[in-house]
């Protein structure tokens, strides 16, 4: 469990690990944008169903959702507190309506059955927990059956030098009158095995930190290893979006897809899985 250091009357100890988790890393609205625009560039037809895998909050479901009176949606996840969570404070806000769209599953994404979608979603490197390369391609596998003929599965994965170091980055964030630091953290890494161990921690101006708000250990999986794990489960085509950069050489939000990539310290990017 996350820990709020100093005292009970500290900022830290006020705040909610979940709301600066989504001022921080997380923009439901992008991911929507990118899945909808690129799912119609490649199957000339919109998408109405999404399944968001380890969806957390299920703020992209609520998202997609309120997009469309067509769309529905469906977010599995085995936390029932951060589902509990997102009850309170994504799905509160949706009307009679919306909410009859959507459907939240407390299961594993390995074993639930749900019926099949034109889309799902595993992002924020969530499906890095499969460190074994047999889970993850029973997940795959499971994600394709879940899928309906011309579905797709979208996925997000990082890179770059930088990742196999054991490194800290820190940002400022100051959103909707919330002030305070992002610390990203990678813990150690084991080269035998790609093993990651990383953290997010949150400080505040006080001084007072949350010391690993969100936790992971992960196998730091490469492109052509998903790649080719996908196309050995039967997706068809596999594709992968990079982020461009600005002026400033900070990312701009907008991915294309490619063949080739700049060898970056870091990058993030999409990769696409065509049933």
């Amino acid at each position: 469990m996350a820990k709020a250091a100093h005292s009970t009357s500290s900022l830290a100890s006020q705040a909610d690990r979940h709301t600066l988790y989504e001022l921080s890393v997380q923009c439901p609205e992008a991911e929507v944008d990118f899945i909808e625009d690129a799912f119609l560039k490649l199957k000339n037809r919109k998408a109405l169903s999404l399944r968001e895998d380890f969806c957390g909050t299920a703020a992209v479901c609520c998202e997609w959702i309120k997009r469309s009176s067509r769309n529905s949606a469906i977010g599995v996840d085995l936390d029932t507190e951060v589902l509990e969570w997102g009850k309170r404070h994504h799905l509160s806000q949706l009307d009679s309506s919306q909410k009859r769209r959507l459907a939240l599953h407390n299961h594993d994404v390995l074993t639930v059955d749900t019926a099949r979608v034109d889309a799902i979603a595993a992002m924020n490197f969530s499906y890095w927990l499969f460190k074994e390369r047999s889970l993850l391609k029973r997940y795959f596998k499971s994600a394709s059956k879940a899928l309906v003929d011309d579905g797709a599965l979208f996925l997000d994965a990082y890179g770059g030098y930088e990742s196999f170091q054991e490194i800290e980055e820190q940002r400022e964030i100051d959103e909707n009158g919330d002030a305070f630091t992002y610390i990203w953290e990678q813990e150690r890494f084991n080269p035998v095995d790609n093993g990651l161990i990383c953290s997010i921690h949150f400080e505040f101006d006080d001084g007072s930190r949350i010391e690993r708000a969100f936790h992971y250990d992960w196998r730091l999986w490469t492109l052509p290893e998903i790649r080719d794990l996908l196309l050995e489960c039967g997706f068809s085509r596999v594709t992968t979006y990079w982020q461009g950069f600005d002026e400033d050489d900070e990312g701009d939000g907008d991915f294309n897809p490619v063949t080739r990539a700049d060898a970056d310290a870091g990058w993030i990017c999409y990769l696409i899985a065509e049933k």
